[in-house]
């Protein structure tokens, strides 16, 4: 089979100038990633919102790097054309850039993704740069930060005030600064996302930032309504995949009750005469066992 070529994060940059829109999804596993790549993703991220559709947990702090590392092989892996970016989670980049180094190298090494994405702005500007030094990809990521959830006070729409605007501006540009190849930028005001993507030579790729970023990445589970907890005001439900799940299994568990399923269709046959000799060779060791059952039970009688 031909091997496609992966998109890259040059081809990133080529988009921004030609002015046509990035689509990226999340994938965690086999599954999301060959749909996501079939349906023509140009990157995949797998991120650690993993920690909520797929571990079950309400933030993506319990998220490790180990745990990315596994899902991130397996999406690499399965897939082709579409590039691939691995979130480092929560604390594996925050306390050095030579802590930040040693994590992306090894996610990267073990997995085989394309490039990795860090979230901060001016102050994880310098461990950026550090890694985009020795060749490691960056993406970055601004806004609404979910591994600083606890920080801000839960999952908000970020700087809707002038002050907390003109931060996210320097953030993004520091971002650019330090060598990133894109930026996240994540619920931020629609505004506010065309202006920092108007200062930027790199792309933006919004989520839940409107339609003035220069390309889109959103959750696979809540496009397809797979994620039912909440619906984020950021997503569009294209499918509600969930229902028909659940209506799928449902009819199956009530076959299964009624003796409806497996039917003939469903099973396998064997030869009529294996079966006979089975059959008689189960009656001749069962004959030996009934009679002494029958004189067990005749000696019991005489006893009584």
């Amino acid at each position: 089979m031909e091997t496609m070529k992966r998109f890259t994060t040059r081809e990133f940059a080529q988009r921004k100038s030609n002015g046509l829109p990035i689509a990226m999804l999340t994938a965690y596993d086999a599954m999301t990633a060959r749909l996501g790549e079939a349906a023509g993703a140009d990157a995949l991220l797998v991120g650690d919102s993993l920690g909520m559709v797929v571990q079950g947990h309400d933030t993506p702090i319990p998220v490790t790097l180990d745990h990315v590392i596994y899902h991130a092989e397996i999406v690499a892996r399965v897939t082709q054309r579409s590039l691939i970016i691995g979130d480092l989670p929560f604390m594996t980049y925050t306390v050095s850039p030579e802590q930040a180094l040693t994590n992306a190298a090894r996610l990267m090494q073990a997995t085989g993704v394309g490039a990795v994405k860090m979230e901060g702005g001016e102050t994880i500007a310098p461990t950026i740069r550090r890694l985009v030094d020795v060749g490691i990809p960056v993406m970055g990521h601004v806004g609404l930060q979910p591994q600083s959830v606890h920080q801000v006070g839960g999952m908000r729409v970020q700087g809707r005030e002038l002050d907390a605007a003109q931060r996210l501006l320097r953030d993004a540009q520091a971002v650019e600064a330090a060598g990133a190849f894109a930026i996240v930028v994540e619920s931020v005001p629609a505004p506010l996302a065309a202006m920092i993507t108007a200062q930027l030579h790199i792309p933006t790729i919004g989520i839940g930032a409107g339609a003035g970023c220069d390309g889109q990445v959103q959750i696979f589970h809540d496009l397809l309504a797979l994620f039912d907890a909440f619906v984020p005001r950021h997503t569009r439900q294209y499918a509600d995949i969930g229902v028909t799940i659940r209506e799928a299994l449902g009819a199956y568990v009530r076959d299964v009750q009624a003796r409806a399923f497996p039917t003939e269709q469903n099973s396998f046959t064997m030869k009529t005469e294996i079966v006979d000799a089975l059959n008689a060779e189960i009656a001749a060791q069962d004959t030996p066992h009934q009679a002494a059952n029958g004189t067990d039970a005749h000696a019991d009688r005489q006893h009584n």
